[in-house]
């Protein structure tokens, strides 16, 4: 076993590994500041991790999967501390977080919309203005009455990350569509679009700080409803609306 700090979202932890190849993963992410709680997967985390696994093979109709150790504690390390973030102002979120001209965007939708390939459009149409902050699993940062989108070494498959924290502009939930169009969500449109696409814990106080932290969000960020095609005026489109003077 080995142990490292890291610090994500502005949360410095301890993280305590088994196998090599989670050390080398969160390498990007370590600090010399003292961890506010520690991580150290156990054999029955990884057990449930293989189990909760499993649910998503029945759920998808094939045949149930047996993961590698390294890959189940990697996936342990990730939701613990998505757990124990919640009690410091932190709240991990699905979707691809891009940066533009010094503020964050997040795009959100069930798998296989077409997230990431949303923000690659951005990417292609505005250049370097762009950048990605992670393409998966964003944290969400609660601070100074500012919301921050944060990178994480968990970054989809893509691996788009960087290790950063900036002020959240909007979140836009995607759907597909011939043509493009982008109206503003009422709080109440927005609030079960969040409630998916948050974290959510087996545990209930866990849960009310989720809740709070998901009351914070809806008060704080603006929610967009993106109909989109996959050229490149939908990027275009979505721009001119959330960034309109």
């Amino acid at each position: 076993m080995e142990k490292l700090n890291i610090e994500i979202a502005g949360v410095s932890a301890g993280v305590v590994c088994s196998y090599p190849e989670n050390i080398e993963f969160l390498r990007d992410y370590k600090t010399d500041r003292e961890p506010l709680f520690t991580v150290s997967p156990r054999r029955d985390d990884l057990e449930r991790m293989q189990a909760d696994f499993d649910r998503m093979d029945e759920a998808a109709g094939i045949p149930k999967r047996i993961r590698q150790e390294g890959f189940l504690e990697n996936n342990a390390i990730h939701a613990m501390l998505a757990e124990k973030m919640t009690e410091h102002g932190v709240l991990l979120m699905h979707g691809s977080a891009l940066c533009i001209d010094g503020e964050a965007v997040i795009f959100t939708a069930k798998s296989g919309t077409g997230k990431s390939t949303h923000s690659r459009l951005w990417r292609e149409v505005f250049g370097e203005r762009v950048f990605m902050i992670n393409d998966d699993k964003p944290f969400l940062r609660f601070a100074d009455d500012i919301v921050y989108a944060c990178g994480s070494p968990w970054n989809g498959k893509h691996h788009l990350s960087r290790n950063v924290c900036v002020p959240l502009k909007a979140i836009v939930s995607l759907e597909r569509a011939e043509e493009n169009s982008i109206v503003p969500m009422s709080k109440a449109d927005a609030f079960p679009v969040l409630i998916k696409q948050a974290y959510k814990s087996r545990d209930a106080a866990s849960m009310r700080h989720i809740a709070a932290l998901e009351k914070l969000l809806i008060d704080k960020v603006r929610f967009y409803k993106l109909s989109c095609n996959m050229e490149h005026d939908a990027a275009v489109t979505a721009y001119n609306t959330i960034f309109a003077p």
